[in-house]
C-alpha cells in the first residue's frame, strides 16, 4: 500500500479504478463551459474527472458523443420530467407556468448548464451538427412544452386566445437572454442581474399578458 506522502504524487486516476460515466460528464461541463468545445480535450476532461483517458473512451467514442451525453443529462431530462410534470399537474396553468420558469431556473440557469447556449452560438460555424443535436433534442421538446401549456390555458379559459408558437417563444426568450447576459456579458459588466427578481417581473409580465381576466 503506498504512504500517504507517495499517495499525493499519484495521478489522481490511480485512486480511483471505478468511476461513473456522471463524474465524466460532470467534469466535462466544467471545461466546456470554461474552454468551450474546440479547446477541451479529453485528456483534460479525464484529468479533471481523476481518471484515465482510456476510462473516457470506455463510456464515450469521441468528444462529440461525450457533450451530447453532458446535455442530454443536463437538459434533455429535465424537459422529458417537465412534459410528464405538465400532463399529470391538477392546478391552474398560471401556476403550472410559474413552477416552469423557476423549476428551470433551479436546475438549469443556476447552474453550469447555462453555459451551453453560449458554447453554442460562439462554436456554431465549426460545429454546425452539435446546434443540430441541440436542437432536436432541446429546443424543440422544449418549445413543445411551453406551447402545451399556453394550449392548456387557452383550452381552460384561463389564458386568452394567442398565437401559441408566438407566446412559447416569448416566454423562453427572457431566460435564455439571462443566460447570455450571466455567462458573457455580466462578467464584464457593472451591472449584476438579480434574477429572482428578473423571473418575478418575467412572470408577472406573463400573468398581466395572458389572462383572459385582465385585473
Amino acid at each position: 500500500m503506498s504512504s500517504p506522502a507517495n499517495a499525493k504524487n499519484e495521478p489522481r486516476w490511480t485512486r480511483r479504478k471505478e468511476a461513473r460515466p456522471e463524474e465524466i460528464t460532470a467534469a466535462a461541463l466544467e471545461l466546456f463551459v470554461e474552454r468551450g468545445f474546440a479547446a477541451t480535450r479529453l485528456e483534460d476532461v479525464a484529468a479533471r474527472a481523476g481518471v484515465s483517458k482510456g476510462t473516457v473512451y470506455l463510456y464515450f467514442a469521441n468528444k462529440e458523443e461525450l457533450f451530447k451525453a453532458v446535455v442530454r443529462e443536463g437538459l434533455v431530462s429535465p424537459i422529458a420530467e417537465m412534459k410528464d410534470f405538465v400532463a399529470q399537474f391538477p392546478g391552474s396553468t398560471f401556476e403550472l407556468l410559474r413552477m416552469l420558469v423557476l423549476g428551470w431556473w433551479e436546475k438549469v440557469g443556476a447552474t453550469r448548464m447555462s453555459g451551453i447556449p453560449k458554447l453554442l452560438l460562439g462554436e456554431s460555424g465549426n460545429f454546425p451538427e452539435l446546434v443540430r443535436f441541440y436542437l432536436a433534442e432541446v429546443v424543440e421538446p422544449g418549445h413543445a412544452v411551453i406551447m402545451a401549456i399556453v394550449k392548456r390555458g387557452i383550452a381552460r379559459g384561463e389564458f386568452r386566445k394567442v398565437n401559441q408558437e408566438n407566446a412559447a417563444l416569448l416566454i423562453a426568450a427572457p431566460r435564455l437572454q439571462m443566460m447570455l447576459w450571466r455567462t458573457a456579458l455580466e462578467p464584464q459588466s457593472k451591472h449584476k442581474m438579480d434574477a429572482a427578481q428578473y423571473l418575478e417581473t418575467h412572470l408577472d409580465m406573463l400573468r398581466h399578458g395572458l389572462s383572459a381576466k385582465p385585473e
